[in-house]
């Protein structure tokens, strides 16, 4: 097999009580793992919400999630907010940026070990974001630190720009059998949160739910609070090459 790929469709809606699950945006994504162990997210997000954005994502990640290179396009407001080029090696992370608040930007990080992850906010990533659980320690709660964000706003609407993240966790509730749009899975339950004095506002719970295999793709999540969002797989098609 040279490579296999996985393509798909996400529909975001929302909880509130007087929009109940009308939807709120969308996203096309494309997974790609290359026979040389590089995993490819290519997403395509938007969000209608006023002021609406619309971003595009490509990142190379290692399997274990730790990111090699992304770039990312955002409009926000039906203007152009921001482009940007980001690069990591095992001491340092990089980034080639242009937006409208700062202009051009070149930023460079020496960082201890490689980082872990890239939170570019596809929510298809999500899913890969739960790679970082060891999952052979079975239920619990983990603590991820020193990962790193194109933007510290929770809908990514702002630079691109590379910030540190002190901190977050993941905990694994368990597998379980879920039906969504796109199917019938056996599944991993996990929630994310202690996000406080990482981002510019602590994130809402956030529970996420992927494949029960080595691809972690993203099933459904929700996010609880102020938010009261819901993400759920509408389609998906799987291509081995």
């Amino acid at each position: 097999m040279k490579h296999k790929t996985i393509r798909g469709y996400i529909r975001y809606t929302s909880k509130k009580p007087e929009r109940l699950d009308q939807e709120r945006g969308r996203e096309f994504f494309t997974l790609t793992r290359q026979s040389d162990g590089v995993l490819l997210m290519d997403a395509h997000c938007e969000i209608d919400d006023e002021p609406n954005v619309i971003r595009d994502v490509m990142q190379a990640m290692h399997l274990d999630g730790s990111p090699i290179d992304c770039s990312v396009r955002l409009s926000v407001g039906d203007q152009f907010e921001g482009t940007g080029w980001f690069r990591f090696d095992e001491n340092h992370a990089e980034c080639e940026m242009y937006n409208r608040k700062d202009g051009r930007v070149s930023k460079r990080i020496e960082t201890e070990k490689k980082v872990p992850w890239l939170q570019s906010h596809p929510i298809v990533g999500d899913g890969l974001l739960m790679k970082l659980y060891d999952i052979s320690k079975g239920v619990g709660k983990q603590m991820i630190k020193n990962f790193m964000l194109t933007s510290p706003d929770h809908r990514g609407a702002t630079g691109p720009m590379l910030f540190k993240m002190k901190q977050m966790s993941i905990e694994y509730l368990g597998d379980e059998e879920i039906t969504i749009s796109a199917g019938t899975f056996k599944a991993r339950h996990f929630a994310v949160g202690d996000t406080a004095g990482s981002l510019l506002e602590e994130h809402p719970p956030y529970h996420v739910w992927v494949t029960a295999d080595d691809d972690y793709l993203f099933l459904k999540a929700g996010a609880a609070g102020y938010m009261q969002t819901h993400y759920e797989l509408e389609s998906v098609a799987y291509f081995n090459m």
